[in-house]
């Protein structure tokens, strides 16, 4: 069987953690900012980790297994 090709864009937006676990990056952060307050801009700078729900498609994404 061949092997799983790893999805692109998936690469580009999540990173995998020491113990396993998938970081990402916040949404709504790269435009219309001037409604947003600062607490709010400030909180979807920091990273994120990926639901359990959604765990198991994003490393499929990665090929992870």
């Amino acid at each position: 069987m061949p092997k799983m090709k790893t999805n692109s864009g998936a690469k580009k937006r999540y990173t995998l953690t020491g113990t396993g676990k998938i970081k990402r990056k916040h949404a709504y952060k790269s435009h219309i900012l001037t409604k947003k307050s600062t607490k709010r801009k400030r909180n979807l700078g920091y990273f994120g980790v990926v639901d359990k729900a959604d765990e198991r498609n994003a490393k499929l994404l990665l090929a992870l297994k």
